[in-house]
C-alpha cells in the first residue's frame, strides 16, 4: 500500500526490510502483510474483507496461504455509520479462502472489540474500536457471529485431515458454482461446494444433489454430508441494552472550571508566521492557541477567514467565542469564514485549533500537517504575521482532571445560564452495584474528553452527527477496573455547549435472545460429529440430526419470560417478527416448559415437539425471549 509511492525506491526498501528481519534469526517465519513482492523467505498474505475471492496466493511454492487481518467490521469514524458486517458474509470468504486458496492461517481483526482510551485514537476514529466484533468492545458475546463462526471452524476441524494431507481438485458444479475436493490415498474425502451467484442453486456432486443456498458453500467433512452451509445461520441473535443506573440530572452537584481565553498579550512563545500544529505540540495535547492583535479605527463588522489542515477550529474575539467549523476523515481541511464585530483600537483574535487523533497510515507520514495555514481579516492577510501561540488547555497542564489537580483551580457551581465552549465540569458518582458492565451516556454533551478518577476514558463528539442524524458514539465504556465503590471522580472537558445535566451511568447487558431456524437447517455441528462417531461404532443416534434452537443468557442471567414462539411460518426476523397464516397453537407453552427459569435451553425444529399444524409447507421456529 505504500511501496508505490516510493516509486524506484520502493522495492530496494522492501527487500533491505526483509533481510534485515530474517537476519536476526529468531527461528520464527516473518509475514508482510498485503505484499506480493516479499522476498524469500518471507510470506506473502492477504489483509481485507474478501481474501477467499480477491488473494492469488502465496508468491511460491514453499510459502503457506496466510490471511492475517480478516476485517470482521471497520473502524468507525466520526459522523459515519458503523459498518455491519453479517456472518453469512465472513463465514463465506473464510471457507472460500480455505477451500480454493488451501488456507492454513485465518486471523480475524478483530475477534475482540476494544476502547481507545485517552488520546490513543487515529484520526477522526471514535473511541469504541470494532464494538461488532464476535467478542464486542465489553467483552460480551455478539451473536449470531459469534456462534456462526464457532461452528464454521467446528466444521473446518471435521475435514482438517483431508484438507491438511488430500491432494486438492476443482471441479465445476455450474456456471457459478464448484467444488473443491479434498481425498487422500487412504480414502479420506472432504469437499466445498460453492455457490457464487445470486441465486438457490441445485448442483450435483458424487451421484448425489444438494441445494445451495445464494453466495453460500457447503461443507462435506465425509464428501457426502453437509456439516455446515455458511448463508444457514442457527447461531441465536442477541440484543445488547443499556438501563440507567444513575441520573446526573442535579445541578447542585455539578462544580465548573471555565477555560481561560489568551490573548497575543498573555501567549508568550512567538512566531512570525502560523506555526504547524503537529510538530509543536508534538502530541502533548489535541490543542494549539493561534493568537494576534490588530489595530482597528472603528466599531464596525467585519469578515474573519481562516484556512484549517485540520481537524477542528474554534474563534474567539476579543475574548468572545464566535464561532466553530471542522473537517472530517479523509477530508481533514476545510475553511471557516464568519462576521464578527471589531472595535475600535486594539483587537485580540485567539483561535483555538484542535486535532482530532494523528494520521496512521500512508506514505510520508512525516509529511502530514495540522492546524491552521490561513487567516485573513477583510482583505488583509494576517497569515506572516506575529504570532503568539500556546500547546495545550490551562486546564490539562494543571491535571484537574485528577483528583490532586482539581484542587489547583476555583470551581465554581454549575451556572443556570446557557452552557459556554470551554468549560470543565466535574461530579462525585459511586459505582454501579453487580457485575454488568457499565457505560456513561454523553448523549446531551458536544465534543470533549471525559475522565474517570484521572484515567481518560477517551474523546468524546457527540454534536458530530451521522447522515442519519445520530451521533456516531454516544456511549463510552468505563472499566470496572478503573472505579472505587463510591466517591469517583467524573470531569468533562467540554468545547461545545454540551448539558451535562443530561449525562447518565448505564449498566450494559444482553437482555434479549432470540433463534429462527427451519427444518432445512442443519443441526449443530457437534451432533454431526456424535452421529459420525456413533455410526463407525455401528451404534444408532437417540439425539437425531435435528435443526435445533439453542439460547443461552449471560453469566448469572436466565430466561425470565418468552416474548415470542411460533412454530409454522412466522413472518420476519428476529428484529421483526410476527405470527404467519400457520401457527402450532402450543408453540409458547412447550418453549417455557424447556427454558424459563434456564440460563441455556435448547428447542428442536420438530413436528412430534410441535405438531404439524399446516401438512403441506416447511416449517419455521421463531422464538424471542427476555433474559434477566
Amino acid at each position: 500500500m505504500v511501496e508505490p509511492a516510493f516509486h524506484e525506491r520502493g522495492p530496494p526498501y522492501v527487500r533491505w526490510a526483509a533481510a534485515m528481519a530474517v537476519g536476526q534469526q529468531t527461528g520464527v517465519p516473518w509475514v508482510m502483510c498485503k505484499q506480493d513482492d516479499a522476498p524469500d523467505p518471507v510470506i506473502n498474505s492477504c489483509n481485507g474483507m474478501n481474501c477467499g475471492e480477491t488473494f492469488a496466493g502465496p508468491n511460491s511454492p514453499n510459502k503457506p496461504s496466510l490471511w492475517t487481518e480478516n476485517w470482521t467490521s471497520q473502524y468507525q469514524v466520526y459522523g459515519g455509520e458503523p459498518y455491519i458486517r453479517s456472518a453469512e458474509e465472513i463465514a463465506y470468504q473464510v471457507a472460500l479462502f480455505i477451500a480454493k486458496n488451501r488456507g492454513s492461517y485465518v486471523n480475524y481483526y478483530m475477534y475482540h472489540g476494544g476502547t481507545n482510551f485517552g488520546r490513543t485514537a487515529s484520526a477522526f476514529v471514535v473511541t469504541s474500536y470494532y464494538d461488532e466484533a464476535p467478542l464486542d468492545e465489553y467483552g460480551s458475546i455478539r451473536q449470531p457471529k459469534w456462534g456462526h463462526l464457532k461452528e464454521l471452524h467446528a466444521a473446518v476441524k471435521l475435514a482438517s485431515s483431508a484438507l491438511l494431507s488430500g491432494d486438492q481438485t476443482s471441479i465445476s458444479l455450474g456456471q457459478l458454482q464448484d467444488a473443491y475436493v479434498f481425498k487422500v490415498q487412504s480414502g479420506e474425502c472432504a469437499a466445498f461446494l460453492v455457490n457464487k451467484g445470486p441465486k438457490h442453486a441445485t448442483v450435483p456432486f458424487q451421484e448425489s444433489s444438494y441445494q445451495l443456498p445464494p453466495k453460500s458453500i457447503s461443507i462435506l467433512p465425509d464428501c457426502k454430508k453437509v456439516a455446515f452451509n455458511t448463508a444457514k445461520v442457527s447461531a441465536q441473535h442477541a440484543t445488547r441494552s443499556w438501563q440507567v443506573t444513575q441520573k446526573f440530572d442535579t445541578a447542585e452537584n455539578w462544580e465548573e472550571y471555565k477555560e481561560a481565553i489568551p490573548n497575543y498579550e498573555k501567549t508568550t512563545l512567538r512566531a512570525s508566521a502560523l506555526p504547524e500544529q503537529i510538530s509543536i505540540t508534538k502530541d502533548e495535547s489535541d490543542y494549539l492557541w493561534y493568537t494576534f492583535s490588530f489595530q482597528h479605527d472603528s466599531n464596525a463588522q467585519s469578515t474573519l477567514s481562516v484556512k484549517s489542515h485540520g481537524h477542528v477550529l474554534h474563534t474567539f474575539v476579543n475574548g468572545v467565542f464566535t464561532g466553530s467549523a471542522h473537517g472530517r476523515h479523509r477530508n481533514e481541511s476545510f475553511s471557516l469564514e464568519q462576521t464578527v464585530t471589531l472595535s475600535k483600537g486594539i483587537n485580540y483574535i485567539s483561535l483555538l485549533s484542535a486535532m482530532v487523533g494523528l494520521p496512521d497510515n500512508g506514505a510520508y507520514l512525516e509529511r502530514k500537517v495540522g492546524g491552521l495555514h490561513e487567516v485573513r481579516v477583510e482583505d488583509q492577510d494576517f497569515s506572516k504575521s506575529s504570532w503568539g501561540y500556546q500547546v495545550g488547555l490551562d486546564g490539562e497542564k494543571l491535571q484537574i482532571h485528577s483528583d490532586s489537580g482539581s484542587s489547583k483551580v476555583q470551581w465554581s457551581k454549575l451556572g443556570n445560564s446557557d452552557h459556554q465552549p470551554l468549560t470543565w465540569y466535574k461530579i462525585l458518582f459511586d459505582a454501579a452495584a453487580g457485575h454488568d458492565s457499565i457505560a456513561l451516556n454523553l448523549g446531551s454533551m458536544g465534543k470533549g474528553e471525559a475522565w474517570v478518577n484521572g484515567q481518560s476514558i477517551g474523546r468524546f463528539w457527540v454534536s458530530f452527527q451521522t447522515p442519519k442524524g445520530k451521533p456516531s458514539q454516544t456511549w463510552y465504556n468505563v472499566p470496572r477496573s478503573f472505579l472505587k465503590p463510591t466517591g469517583n471522580l467524573l470531569v468533562l472537558l467540554e468545547e461545545e455547549n454540551g448539558d451535562p445535566l443530561g449525562i447518565s451511568l448505564d449498566k450494559v447487558s444482553i437482555t434479549q435472545v432470540c433463534g429462527h431456524v427451519s427444518e432445512t437447517h442443519l443441526p449443530p455441528v457437534s451432533k454431526w460429529l456424535v452421529q459420525k462417531t456413533q455410526n463407525q461404532n455401528n451404534t444408532k443416534t437417540k439425539l437425531g440430526r435435528r435443526p435445533k434452537i439453542q439460547l443461552s443468557c449471560p453469566p448469572k442471567k436466565s430466561i425470565s419470560k418468552v416474548l415470542f414462539s411460533s412454530f409454522g411460518n412466522p413472518s420476519g426476523d428476529c428484529k421483526t417478527y410476527a405470527t404467519g397464516s400457520c401457527h402450532s397453537s402450543n408453540s409458547k407453552a412447550i418453549v417455557e416448559q424447556a427454558c424459563l427459569g434456564k440460563r441455556r435451553c435448547s428447542i428442536p425444529v420438530s413436528l412430534q415437539k410441535f405438531g404439524d399444524p399446516c401438512p403441506s409447507i416447511s416449517k419455521t421456529l421463531l422464538v424471542d425471549a427476555q433474559c434477566t
